[in-house]
């Protein structure tokens, strides 16, 4: 498994996790014919402190999940936690600290993330509680070890059997242990409706165009199954018990500081290298002048610009008899 790392729902900027980051490079690269390894040609030190940012903007999302799923009456005491497609280590440092006794491993398959992901652990005085692990998913499933709680921000989506992966995930919890998928929530807003130019609803447009990339990398992932995305019938189909689901907010409104503008900048500046090829000439025409820094118009000056959007998170728990992840047969 690859990825980008905060990625919160199917947005094109994929906020997310860096699993992400690379699975999204790959869509991209077919869908504009370049060649070479996508993966390789990423440059992380550019990416990798964008990613850094976004994960760092949602941090009290991540933190209110993460203190929810810890005061759960069902919760186990957590001794090691799997953060899959951990990115730069922000969601992984903060459950370090949200669960002070336990070993804490940053999974994902990009070197130069996991380096950055240790850096902020020792940053942040957590790094005793530590590791990170480079594993490609599914291939390795048997490299990570057993948790008592698995993290999987964004990621799922990225494997071609969701349900395999998830059985992978349940197989690998110790009794009472959780899975927490971040999967859902809502689309990120920056902008109102009708920004004066062009069109009205250009966020929409290019959420649709999205939603249309999204399926196309799904569908280029090896082993791709088409699944229901119930994701309590899924956990209940690979032996869970569904334990709830949240959504939590982020609610930056307009006018925002400088560090939000500029992640906005950057992801809007991402989703058009992404999805540009899908856009009609005049949605394109505006997001050039929204992108122009000398623009009165653009998105360094406009006063309207905020950052909206909600994440959803799902738990499953393993029962304390529980055999081990198993998957059911999927009803074609």
């Amino acid at each position: 498994m690859s990825s980008h790392a905060g990625h919160g729902h199917h947005d094109a900027h994929a906020s997310a996790t860096p699993v992400q980051a690379r699975v999204h490079a790959h869509a991209h690269a077919h869908a504009h014919g370049s060649g070479g390894d996508p993966a390789t040609d990423i440059d992380w030190n550019v990416l990798g402190p964008l990613l850094e940012q976004e994960a760092e903007l949602n941090s009290a999302q991540y933190e209110d999940a993460a203190r929810w799923i810890a005061a759960l009456p069902t919760a186990p005491k957590v001794r090691r936690v799997l953060d899959i497609g951990c990115g730069p280590g922000v969601v992984s440092c903060l459950l370090a600290e949200v669960f002070p006794e336990a070993e804490v491993v940053a999974v994902d398959a990009t070197p130069a993330l996991l380096e950055r992901a240790k850096n902020r652990a020792r940053r942040l005085g957590v790094i005793d509680r530590f590791q990170t692990l480079e594993a490609e998913l599914p291939e390795e499933f048997d490299r990570l070890g057993e948790a008592d709680l698995i993290w999987a921000g964004n990621s799922l989506h990225h494997l071609g059997d969701q349900r395999a992966a998830l059985a992978g995930f349940a197989g690998l919890l110790r009794p009472g242990g959780t899975v927490a998928l971040v999967e859902g929530g809502l689309p990120t807003r920056r902008l109102p409706r009708d920004i004066g130019i062009g069109q009205p609803g250009l966020e929409a447009r290019m959420g649709a165009a999205a939603a249309t990339r999204f399926e196309y990398m799904r569908s280029e992932l090896p082993g791709a199954k088409r699944e229901t995305e119930d994701w309590s019938a899924l956990f209940t189909a690979v032996g869970l018990v569904p334990q709830g689901t949240r959504s939590f907010l982020l609610d930056l409104p307009a006018p925002l500081a400088r560090p939000a503008r500029d992640h906005v900048v950057a992801s809007i500046t991402r989703e058009r290298e992404v999805i540009g090829d899908l856009l009609t000439p005049e949605d394109s025409a505006v997001l050039e002048r929204l992108l122009d820094p000398e623009d009165p118009e653009g998105l360094h000056h406009r006063p309207d610009v905020h950052l909206l959007t909600a994440r959803t998170v799902h738990l499953g728990r393993r029962d304390q008899g529980m055999p081990g992840g198993s998957v059911a047969p999927r009803q074609e």
